[in-house]
């Protein structure tokens, strides 16, 4: 039986988190451990035996942060295709508290090499979109082997760098998520007419 991590472990990585997505708000450019620490409260030698480095760290809020998104996602009870509208919604929430840190965390690797190599983050998208994005798909008659071409897709069309764009230029969030999911939808099923057309 797994022990149960102690009660100010659990404690410290919580404000170590707390912390960086503070940081990333304020001052984007300027996350480091000590800075993190400093804003935690703690040590920094502290927040290193937590986090090797300020990528791992990084890494690690990423994940929480999506990980808010597949909790969402698979506890919403919206019916058929709704639920996917209902993940969108969510996500474009989620990228109006976030969306500057996650705008600095933006990987240079590829959405389809990280997905291959089963990198955490990428894992925990999957997870997130899965059953919405599954579920468009039967509605719109496209067939399953399609998830990971829908997958990709997916992420291009709605980075939060794109998003945050339309906001500046007026559109509120939810008016974004909608053009987009407009412009999504059309574009799978062009490909659904197109035979050869995987990723």
């Amino acid at each position: 039986m797994a022990r149960r991590p102690r009660k100010d472990v659990v404690r410290n990585n919580r404000a170590i988190l707390r912390a960086t997505g503070e940081l990333l708000r304020d001052d984007p450019t300027g996350v480091n451990i000590p800075a993190v620490a400093d804003r935690a409260g703690l040590s920094a030698p502290t927040v290193y035996r937590y986090y090797a480095s300020t990528d791992a760290l990084l890494g690690r809020y990423m994940i929480e942060v999506l990980a808010q998104l597949r909790d969402f996602s698979h506890e919403c009870e919206a019916p058929g295709i709704h639920l996917f509208a209902q993940v969108l919604t969510e996500w474009g929430s989620i990228i109006e508290v976030y969306g500057s840190g996650l705008v600095q965390l933006r990987s240079r690797r590829g959405y389809l090499e990280r997905l291959d190599a089963q990198d955490p983050l990428i894992a925990t998208t999957r997870e997130a979109w899965e059953r919405p994005l599954r579920r468009l798909l039967k509605a719109e008659q496209i067939e399953e082997d399609r998830f990971e071409s829908a997958l990709f897709l997916l992420n291009l069309m709605f980075d939060p760098r794109d998003l945050l764009d339309l906001t500046a230029r007026g559109h509120a969030m939810p008016d974004a998520i909608e053009l987009m999911r407009i412009a999504y939808i059309a574009a799978l099923r062009e490909w659904r007419s197109l035979d050869a057309v995987r990723v």
